[in-house]
């Protein structure tokens, strides 16, 4: 009994993980591990040559974590270099700049790059992506909304937090949700625990959002040409029927909802 007892009392083994960063060039990625490992921001920027390597050790519950942390540089010219270090990652932190729609844009093509270099038989169900809308003390000059960045995320079943390496806004939140999910995963054999993965959207809820933010009429709200027939209305009006955190990405949909059939042609009255 005294020894199965200290048998249960022995501290759990470490757990190693990788984690790299990934995102364009000056979006703050160096700068927001800085903060959490470091607790300080430095002003001045620095380009990471190639990579940047670190070790921090951090408690999960009751489960030492060894992480191993590669910061990988956004330019370019240092492809050849990062494109070793895509293999047996655990987890992701995809950054971009809410002052810059191009980072933001970016994000599709940094997942195909990692993608490529795994291999076409690769997945990425097991890797826990962290998405991190950075600079968001940026104020006015803030040019992708949260409602979009956490679309993009969310869609994807990825992890989204708004931070600012600058202040250290949502960096530590962000962090420690961030482990526990690789723990979570690495726990459960490699796969997302049920329920887990944090996805709020489908995406067919998302492709609906995302025609109806950008939709420039009543008729492009449902996707369909002027002159739609009454059938046609109908079938396209429950898209626009999204859950109400949908809703509330698109407040102007919910003040000028889409037009049912009106006129005695079937066809929608455009307010």
């Amino acid at each position: 009994m005294e020894a199965n007892a200290a048998k249960r009392k022995e501290p759990r083994k470490a757990l190693r993980v990788k984690v790299i960063s990934m995102g364009n060039a000056e979006v703050g990625k160096s700068c927001i591990i800085k903060r959490y490992c470091e607790k300080r921001f430095v002003p001045k920027y620095l380009a990471t040559i190639g990579i940047d390597y670190g070790v921090t050790k951090v408690q999960i519950r009751d489960r030492e974590i060894k992480v191993n942390i590669f910061d990988m540089a956004g330019h370019p010219f240092f492809y050849e270099v990062r494109n070793e270090f895509y293999k047996d990652t655990q987890g992701v932190l995809l950054v971009y700049d809410v002052g810059s729609k191009e980072s933001f844009e970016a994000l599709d093509s940094w997942l195909a790059e990692m993608r490529r270099e795994l291999g076409p038989h690769a997945s990425l169900d097991s890797v826990v992506f962290a998405v991190c809308a950075n600079k968001v003390d940026a104020g006015k000059l803030r040019v992708v909304d949260e409602s979009e960045g956490r679309l993009w995320a969310e869609s994807r079943g990825f992890l989204y937090w708004e931070t600012s390496a600058q202040s250290g806004e949502g960096i530590q939140e962000m962090f420690q949700n961030f482990y526990s999910a690789i723990v979570e995963v690495c726990e459960n054999g490699g796969k997302r625990p049920a329920g887990g993965s944090g996805i709020s959207f489908t995406r067919e809820q998302a492709d609906a959002i995302r025609r109806i933010r950008n939709s420039k009429d009543s008729w492009d709200m449902l996707g369909l040409k002027p002159g739609a027939s009454r059938e046609e209305v109908t079938r396209a009006w429950p898209c626009c029927c999204t859950p109400p955190r949908a809703w509330a990405l698109k407040p102007r949909m919910a003040q000028n909802p889409c037009p049912k059939p009106q006129n005695s042609h079937g066809n929608p009255r455009i307010p």
